[in-house]
């Protein structure tokens, strides 16, 4: 089996409305397709996201996991506040990644400030006896 990524630019679900953006995102989860989406959802479509996902679980689709990476905005010098105010200002949720698996394929996501792990499974596929 392969595992298919796919990359949406924020550019690309921008102008949806946020019921378009969960929609858009929730449908390629089902395609079994973990997403990377450049920046992130506002917490309100997070949380939208996650209560759709929950209502649409049954057999076939198991949920999502979801991740989500950004610069910190922590305590820092002056400049670099500063910088990071005026990149916000400007590119708005588009700082960051946010990564959106099936639950049928994603088993877990881990982050920290340097890096993200991704622990996939193996869906188990019924094998047939040949006779």
């Amino acid at each position: 089996m392969s595992l298919t990524l796919q990359f949406i630019p924020y550019s690309e679900i921008e102008e949806l409305s946020s019921l378009g953006r969960i929609k858009k995102l929730l449908k390629i989860a089902k395609e079994n397709k973990i997403v990377l989406l450049e920046g992130r959802l506002k917490k309100e479509e997070e949380t939208e996201l996650i209560k759709t996902t929950m209502e649409e679980i049954n057999d076939d689709f198991k949920g999502i996991e979801l991740g989500v990476i950004y610069p910190e905005t922590g305590e820092g010098a002056l400049m670099k506040r500063i910088k990071g105010g005026v990149a916000k200002l400007i590119l708005g949720n588009r700082m960051g990644i946010t990564i959106i698996g099936p639950a049928s394929i994603v088993k877990e996501i881990k982050k920290d400030p340097t890096k993200i792990e991704l622990f996939t499974t193996t869906p188990n596929k019924s094998k047939k006896k040949r006779r």
